[in-house]
């Protein structure tokens, strides 16, 4: 809430600033003075708006735009990871290999089948993900290696238990939204003044003038409406995917 009263403040401060300037330099004008010697301003502000509001919408595209490809990355990252643990524990005693591609395949079955309507619509990871990791984790950690042929693969099995992990975290950090409010706000607002500003510039109901307000503000809308999409990077409409898990566990997930 400090936030926002900041904001409110700086943004209150910073308009009576100006129009104070305006109001007591319009009082100090002469009589004689001439105001079409004057360039119009009006053109000049309405641009300036327009270009600062462009560069605002730019920068939230490109941010929401990053953070979806970054969550499909972190899906790959931590089915890969996945996937290298059920091959490289190839080396180890049957009993063992079973035991934790079984780990594996119950990790990523309840990811794909459960954890992730869970994650699209509350925004946050499942407890029983931790669980499986974390039995997945001591299966291959509490193993000793009987040869150097086991000795040698131990180690990387343990990093990839890392990366899923990591992967993992990631995953959960990027379940929700990513735009804070205060962008939103902005965001609204801007829209809403550079829309306005149409009517500032005496536009008349010819077809032509018509036309190009309505696209102007379809394509203020379909720019918001593409931010909106893509700050849920798992949870709308255009967002990752647990397409890699399918690539990765075809007999898993049938």
């Amino acid at each position: 809430m400090k936030d926002w009263f900041v904001l409110t403040l700086a943004m209150a401060a910073a308009c009576a600033v100006v129009l104070t300037i305006v109001v007591v330099n319009n009082r100090r004008i002469s009589d004689d003075d001439d105001p079409s010697q004057t360039p119009d301003v009006m053109e000049y502000m309405t641009m300036m708006i327009g270009v600062v509001y462009a560069i605002v919408l730019g920068l939230a595209i490109a941010g929401v735009w990053e953070a979806r490809g970054g969550a499909s990355e972190t899906v790959r990252q931590e089915a890969q990871a996945l996937h290298e643990i059920s091959e490289r524990v190839q080396v180890y005693p049957a009993q063992v290999r079973e035991r934790i591609r079984a780990d594996v395949d119950s990790y990523v079955t309840y990811v794909v089948d459960s954890e992730w309507h869970h994650m699209t619509v509350a925004g946050e990871l499942g407890d029983k993900g931790d669980v499986l990791l974390n039995q997945l984790r001591r299966d291959v950690t509490d193993y000793v290696p009987a040869n150097d042929h086991e000795a040698q693969a131990y180690q990387p099995l343990v990093d990839q238990v890392a990366a899923v992990d990591d992967a993992r975290t990631s995953r959960g950090q990027g379940a929700g939204d990513t735009m804070p409010g205060v962008v939103w706000f902005g965001l609204i607002v801007g829209a809403v003044v550079t829309v306005g500003l149409i009517f500032t510039l005496q536009i008349r109901r010819t077809p032509r003038e018509l036309l190009v307000a309505g696209l102007f503000s379809v394509l203020i809308a379909f720019l918001l409406f593409l931010i909106w999409d893509f700050d849920a990077p798992f949870g709308r409409g255009i967002s990752a995917t647990a397409q890699p898990f399918y690539d990765l566990f075809p007999d898993v997930l049938k």
